[in-house]
């Protein structure tokens, strides 16, 4: 349930918010500095962590490095693939296979702990997405094949 507040910006704020709503067609200036405030918390909690807007819409990414997500997806793939190695053995992995450096898988891994929910669901959009170009793929092919 949310309540209701009065917040008062200088001048300067409001015109970067109502600039930043005007970039976001559909997000009131509430629901914009809801967003904001919320983002900007959680970039408080997790230093190394902010959002961007992209292609597929506003997500969480690491300072100087790649979205949290594909870092935890990484992470969900390495576990899968080698089960016995100890949590400092995957973030190593996961460091020297993507190039990533260990200080900000441990960041992504982090800001996962706290927020599953949010990483899971772009973890899950990626899959469903990769797995769909796939079976796009698969059907020109024997399209092609005649």
């Amino acid at each position: 349930m949310t309540s209701p507040s009065s917040v008062r910006f200088d001048p300067a704020v409001a015109a970067k918010l109502a600039s930043f709503v005007s970039r976001h067609p559909g997000l009131s200036a509430s629901a914009a500095t809801n967003l904001l405030v919320d983002e900007a918390l959680r970039s408080q909690e997790h230093p190394l962590v902010v959002f961007r807007d992209g292609p597929a819409g506003r997500r969480a990414r690491l300072v100087g490095g790649p979205d949290v997500w594909e870092v935890v997806r990484a992470v969900r793939s390495a576990r899968g693939v080698e089960p016995e190695l100890s949590a400092d053995e995957i973030v190593a992995l996961v460091s020297e296979t993507s190039g990533v450096p260990e200080h900000l898988v441990r960041a992504a891994v982090d800001y996962w702990a706290d927020y599953p929910d949010d990483v899971d669901a772009w973890v899950s959009r990626a899959e469903d997405e990769s797995r769909a170009a796939e079976e796009r793929w698969r059907r020109e092919r024997r399209l092609l094949a005649g």
